[in-house]
């Protein structure tokens, strides 16, 4: 599993990922999907989640309806047209880091200084 210190900077764009391309989802779908996708490498908790909704909402890339689903409140976190784009610049970047610190790791870039 993946720890929480290796994901918190790779939150918002993984959130913003999973909500593109006019997905609706709740919180727990957000959860599980990751979860699925990752297979089980990374779980989010609520605690990490919601704040970044909370922060993507507030920044203006997400929008919220609330739902009753059997008789409970369900709030729903959909992109708007700049979360899209953040998303997609977001997700961009984190790709590019990724790729990065792959070079790094790469097992030959040690030897030629030996």
């Amino acid at each position: 599993m993946i720890s929480g210190e290796m994901l918190k900077g790779s939150l918002k764009p993984i959130v913003l990922k999973m909500l593109s391309g006019g997905r609706r989802m709740y919180g727990y779908e957000i959860t599980q999907r990751v979860e699925e996708l990752t297979e089980g490498k990374i779980k989010l908790t609520f605690g990490a989640l919601y704040p970044v909704l909370h922060k993507l909402e507030n920044d203006g890339y997400v929008h919220t309806e609330s739902e009753l689903v059997n008789n409970r409140n369900r709030i729903y976190y959909q992109l708007t047209e700049s979360g899209e784009l953040a998303a997609i610049e977001k997700v961009s970047e984190l790709e590019e880091f990724a790729n990065t610190i792959r070079a790094l790791l790469n097992p030959n870039i040690g030897k030629a200084y030996v």
